[in-house]
């Protein structure tokens, strides 16, 4: 059985000490998806929303919120990030966003990708609702991470 790691002995909420833990390369990939009508799909995918370019600026907000996932998150650690993509796919009813995200440190970076994924959703949905208030965020999931003691992740496939 796998014990909490950021519950201490007395069951109080703690943030994990990594100090004793070496640097390592460490990256996650996570994707979501934004169901939403064909005409809101047409918009974003032209570009004819009234906000502008949707798909560049929930990139962008995907990238800052992936850096601010300490501020977000309880318990987080906050991460000196290497690099942070925000990729869009379009699909016959819906967008798929997927982040991948890096560093070189003591603890692994799959709630920043997580985060980056959800914001860049959310942001999509706040630009495009004017047209669309009925689109759904879904199967937002990590994808794989890779780096530390816990080893290799990929969905549907773990050898940690």
């Amino acid at each position: 059985m796998t014990s909490l790691t950021h519950i201490d002995e007395t069951g109080a909420a703690r943030m994990v000490d990594v100090s004793g833990k070496p640097d390592t390369a460490r990256k996650a990939a996570a994707e979501g998806r934004i169901s939403m009508s064909p005409e809101a799909l047409t918009a974003i995918k032209d570009g004819t929303t009234k906000k502008g370019d949707v798909i560049a600026v929930a990139r962008i907000a995907g990238i800052m919120a992936s850096k601010r996932t300490s501020d977000l998150i309880p318990l987080c650690h906050p991460l000196a990030l290497s690099s942070i993509t925000v990729d869009f796919a379009f699909e016959p009813t819906a967008i798929r966003a997927t982040a991948t995200v890096s560093t070189t440190g003591p603890t692994g970076v799959e709630m920043e990708a997580l985060t980056a994924v959800s914001v860049a959703l959310l942001t999509l949905y706040d630009m495009a609702k004017a047209i669309d208030r009925a689109m759904q965020i879904s199967d937002i999931r990590l994808l794989e991470k890779s780096g530390g003691r816990s080893g290799h992740y990929t969905a549907g496939n773990s050898t940690a």
